[in-house]
């Protein structure tokens, strides 16, 4: 009774943690050097994504009833999950491109907004960009077209005003030689 009831807040913690959760992904990260890890938490941390390492079956217990049980078939081995609730593809992504550098760290699967993902299908994911960065890029297609239509009005301005200055200065040059001629008579 005692082990269950030491068990309980590590179950709690996970399943809270989860609960939210707009993505879940679990990794093996055997034979990753204690710098590797250290660099991979950090990187971690700064994308706000809760990273840590749990029994398979606490992990197992507080996936159960949850879009995470999918994960299950997964717990085997070394397991530590990745957790975003922000960001559906950040731990995706920067999973996937620490393991380019630390082939050792194996991505097993993962849950994003709902969906059960193997490790192909996280891979996948891992390519779409951040939604800052979405949105970043949309708001650049949405203002090219109006700095485009300010810098052509601009540029017509300039020109019309030249057309204007150059219309403007034939009829000034003419105006004083007329008047000029009928002075002389």
């Amino acid at each position: 009774m005692a082990k269950i009831e030491l068990k309980q807040p590590i179950v709690e913690e996970i399943s809270a943690s989860i609960k939210d959760a707009q993505s879940v992904v679990l990794v093996d990260y055997r034979g990753l050097t204690v710098e590797q890890d250290t660099r991979l938490r950090k990187e971690l941390r700064e994308a706000g994504i809760t990273y840590k390492v749990y029994k398979n079956t606490m992990m197992n217990f507080a996936f159960k009833g949850t879009d995470c049980e999918a994960l299950v078939p997964y717990l085997e081995g070394p397991s530590a999950v990745a957790i975003s609730g922000t960001d559906a593809t950040a731990p995706a992504r920067v999973l996937c491109k620490f393991a380019k550098d630390a082939p050792k760290l194996e991505v097993k699967g993962g849950i994003v907004e709902g969906v059960a993902y193997d490790a192909a299908g996280i891979a996948d994911i891992a390519k779409i960009p951040s939604r800052d960065e979405l949105i970043s890029k949309l708001l650049g297609s949405l203002q090219s077209p109006i700095t485009n239509f300010a810098r052509v009005m601009n540029q017509l301005a300039e020109k019309g005003g030249a057309a204007a200055a150059a219309a403007g200065a034939e009829p000034a040059a003419e105006a004083p030689a007329e008047e000029a001629a009928p002075a002389a008579e």
